[in-house]
């Protein structure tokens, strides 16, 4: 009944706006009113009016009320993707259909801009997409800023100067413009990467690792940062520091590279920085030798449909990218009705996925954690 109660309060506050009873910048009823009028708790009466506000269709202000928003009366808005690695990974495609097969997204529509094909050019790519999109008027930027290239911290910020200069909002895809641990003015919406990779680090323990390696690629996203964050707090809060470990940066591709940790640290088991990352390190390993999970086991971040499907099964975190992109379209519309809400970071959690690389049985999964969470 609640449920039902919510649908109606929605769909008849939603009509008297559409047909000019209550008119843009007009104080709507109070939430006691509304308890009042239609017979319903004060929880369902929130939910109708958040539900509304996520919309973009009132603005609630603290202290107020609730009022029609400004930009009620246009039914729909325009928002560019603003993401150069599109078409050369799997998150960032699921990521938009995600936002597609939102219950918000009838509504509106997404540009997709070129992706780079080579790491020098994403930054020039980011650059022109984003004078396109704000001579196109966009009502919305989602970015994923640039990582790698060494000019990326730069162009990254020239983007959103450029996006604040044509009061265009931004919401951050994936990642943050500044260096772990500080955060931009943006919203930001993605995985909880320090936690996700807390437990990746704590089910290799689990399993039996003595000497963890994290792999990761120079001058990746703070992301990475914050998984090396959580790979280090959880060896030292879950061994007290008996678990020796190295944090390595560099291609996983390179036998010597490779070999020359392998002789330093003795690793017997590696946490990397991504799937892709993975699946390049074991394809090393066995190249030279190494049995995956015999000598060293293996654990990733993502879960890429190939994941499953490398020479030894990959054990990996399980990103949520449909729902990521669902709450992005959700905090983007959010933004464009309350534009003086403080920066968020909505940050999803991910779901171990145990296959054979990290030498332990698929049942040993205990809703998404080797075991229970610290």
């Amino acid at each position: 009944m609640p449920k039902h109660k919510y649908k109606d309060i929605l769909e008849k506050v939603q009509e008297d706006i559409s047909s000019g009873r209550y008119e843009p910048g007009q104080r709507l009823p109070s939430e006691t009113e509304l308890v009042r009028r239609y017979g319903a708790s004060r929880m369902t009466v929130f939910r109708a009016m958040h539900e509304l506000q996520t919309m973009g269709l009132v603005v609630r202000r603290v202290g107020s009320g609730t009022f029609v928003a400004q930009s009620s009366t246009s039914k729909s808005h325009v928002f560019g993707l603003l993401i150069p690695e599109l078409g050369q990974t799997e998150i960032f495609e699921v990521i938009c259909k995600g936002m597609m097969e939102s219950q918000n997204a009838f509504r509106h529509s997404l540009l997709w801009g070129n992706s780079a094909s080579k790491e020098s050019e994403k930054e020039a790519v980011a650059e022109q997409l984003c004078q396109h999109y704000i001579s196109q008027k966009v009502s919305g930027i989602f970015f994923a800023p640039v990582e790698f290239s060494s000019g990326r911290v730069r162009a990254n910020h020239r983007v959103v100067e450029a996006l604040d200069k044509a009061r265009i909002p931004v919401v951050l895809l994936d990642r943050c413009l500044e260096p772990y641990p500080d955060r931009s003015k943006y919203d930001l919406v993605g995985i909880d990467n320090r936690r996700t990779a807390y437990q990746a680090t704590e089910h290799l323990i689990t399993v039996g690792a003595k000497r963890i390696g994290f792999i990761a690629r120079p001058n990746s996203a703070p992301t990475v940062d914050a998984r090396i964050a959580g790979f280090r707090e959880a060896i030292q809060a879950y061994t007290q520091g008996a678990i020796r470990y190295a944090v390595n940066l560099g291609d996983a591709s390179d036998p010597k590279f490779i070999k020359a940790i392998l002789k330093k640290d003795r690793p017997d088991a590696f946490l990397c920085a991504n799937d892709f990352t993975a699946g390049k390190l074991m394809r090393t390993l066995l190249s030279i030798g190494e049995r995956i999970p015999e000598d060293i086991r293996i654990v990733g971040i993502d879960d890429v449909k190939y994941a499953g499907l490398l020479p030894v099964p990959l054990t990996t975190q399980h990103q949520p990218c449909r729902d990521i992109g669902r709450t992005a379209l959700s905090v983007m519309l959010d933004r464009i009705a309350n534009p003086d809400l403080p920066a968020r970071d909505v940050l999803l959690g991910c779901q171990m996925v145990v296959r054979q690389s990290c030498g332990a049985e698929p049942e040993e999964q205990l809703n998404g954690r080797s075991r229970p969470g610290r």
